[in-house]
């Protein structure tokens, strides 16, 4: 990189006004997201992007959970300036923010050497499933359970199920989530065990995120979205280690990518009680 580019790029605060230019990087990129989905982003965290003679060609955001864990996300760099350096510089910046905390994102196998060499270290792999949501058969239940819509006196129960399969506080995004997303909650005996939130995003619907105490329950949760919406466009993004891979894959909802999950820092610890099996969204985690 010469001095020259150095001294063109300049790093600020992203705003509202810069939704339009970083939706045109990600259609770059072939990623789905829509200005909606940018907007929404920024609602919940915040973001920088990178300028050179005026005009925005990188862009990273991030997010807070609690007090010692943070997302990050969305790191794009436009096609002509990849190689210079613009990523690095980024990065530096948002990790600067986000200072004494653990940082966890998941990486695109172009992004894999920079995090590596800034100290990332590698928790597992997700899977990106997406497709017409195919025809599914009625859900197992064990008996005593049922899935049902979320009612006024969930959202608590909810919280508490997320912050034990993710070992963060992940109370903001799901009350950021909520006023746009429809929710269905697996009981086991009237006991609130998981959830399923359902909402719009890129191409269609996403299925994001899922929480289940096993992969039964997290299968009748999916499989209740999924019989909604058949034919439509449906996406769900799951942990490797889940077991729902070869289920969705049978059920005729293709794996079409994978990112490496990986963290700055010391990764949180789940409990036993919940597990994620379907992320809120890549970026977010």
């Amino acid at each position: 990189m010469t001095v020259q580019d150095v001294a063109q790029i300049v790093l600020r605060d992203m705003t509202a006004e810069d939704i339009h230019a970083a939706a045109e990087l990600s259609f770059e990129q072939q990623w789905p997201h829509r200005e909606q989905d940018w907007a929404r982003f920024l609602s919940l965290g915040e973001g920088i992007v990178a300028e050179m003679q005026g005009k925005v060609v990188g862009t990273i955001m991030g997010w807070r959970f609690g007090d010692s864990f943070a997302t990050l996300g969305m790191v794009i760099v436009t096609n002509s300036v990849q190689g210079r350096g613009v990523g690095r510089q980024l990065m530096d910046a948002m990790l600067k923010r986000l200072e004494g905390r653990t940082v966890i994102l998941n990486a695109t196998a172009e992004g894999l050497p920079l995090y590596r060499k800034m100290g990332f270290v590698e928790l597992g792999t997700v899977c990106q499933h997406q497709g017409p949501a195919p025809v599914v058969p009625l859900a197992e239940l064990r008996p005593g359970e049922r899935v049902r819509p979320m009612g006024g006196a969930d959202a608590e129960a909810l919280e508490d199920l997320y912050a034990a399969a993710t070992g963060m506080d992940r109370k903001a995004l799901l009350d950021a989530l909520l006023p746009d997303s429809s929710v269905v909650v697996l009981c086991r005996e009237h006991e609130q065990t998981g959830f399923a939130f359902l909402r719009r995003f890129g191409r269609g619907w996403a299925i994001a995120p899922v929480v289940a105490p096993d992969l039964t329950g997290a299968k009748a949760l999916v499989s209740h979205w999924l019989g909604t919406q058949t034919g439509s466009f449906c996406r769900i993004d799951i942990p490797e280690d889940s077991g729902m891979g070869a289920w969705l894959e049978e059920l005729g909802l293709p794996e079409v990518g994978r990112v490496t999950r990986m963290a700055l820092g010391p990764a949180p610890i789940p409990s036993e009680a919940a597990s994620v099996f379907g992320l809120a969204g890549q970026a977010l985690g």
